[in-house]
């Protein structure tokens, strides 16, 4: 036998998808489901307080389930597995995931679907309480100081070093984004990180020359 042959043969040899039977593709679909309906559970307590997509997670249970059963064609044989590439190589997904969270179930319900399609039910067990520990545990982390975007409108008889000085006992402030003057009076819109977002705002009101201050929580991350 050939160098040639050996190869042939062992690549025929791992498609055995004539032997997978009707049983073995209920049971793998069937514990796909079940995992996804456990990461459905978990994105919905995750964003609980956030904007929550019910659609959104039911396409990542769905595609969970779509995956496994892909994974089972490409078993079957070599033909389809090539096909299944050539044609999965053309597919674009033109819908932004604009949150971090999003793109990480997304990935974890395609994973999910992988792993069980190769018959790693254990793997994908293991896995989701893994990566259910390492959010519980990085997402309620408390912080200490957390940032905000700070609107504060005032009139030419105070300065942005005096703003600064009543933030500087709640935080301080990391940049400062703008500044707009007009016949009225200033607006300034300052990107700040603080303890106490109340206590923040009272102290800046009270200065003399201030006449409007509003705090936006933001979502992003501060370094500074």
């Amino acid at each position: 036998m050939t160098f040639k042959q050996i190869i042939s043969d062992n690549l025929m040899n791992g498609f055995s998808g004539a032997d997978i039977t009707v049983a073995e593709i209920v049971t793998t679909l069937g514990i796909t489901f079940l995992i996804a309906m456990y990461l459905f559970f978990v994105y919905r307590l995750i964003t609980k307080n956030a904007f929550y997509s019910k659609e959104y997670n039911i396409a990542m249970v769905a595609m969970a389930i779509v995956t496994a059963g892909i994974i089972l064609a490409m078993q079957s044989s070599l033909v389809i597995s090539l096909g299944m590439v050539g044609a999965l190589s053309i597919v674009r997904f033109r819908t932004a995931i604009k949150e971090p969270i999003d793109l990480l179930f997304l990935f974890w319900s395609i994973g999910t679907g992988i792993i069980c399609g190769a018959g790693l039910y254990k793997v994908a067990i293991v896995l989701a309480v893994c990566v259910t520990i390492a959010i519980a545990i990085l997402k309620y982390i408390p912080e200490t100081k957390t940032g905000h975007m700070m609107f504060v409108g005032y009139h030419e008889d105070i300065s942005t070093e005096d703003i600064s000085g009543a933030v500087s006992r709640f935080g301080k402030i990391l940049t400062i984004r703008s500044v707009n003057v007009t016949a009225t009076g200033t607006n300034a819109v300052f990107e700040v990180r603080v303890s106490d977002a109340a206590g923040m705002v009272n102290a800046v009101k009270s200065l003399s020359g201030v006449d409007t201050v509003s705090l936006v929580a933001h979502d992003g991350e501060f370094r500074g």
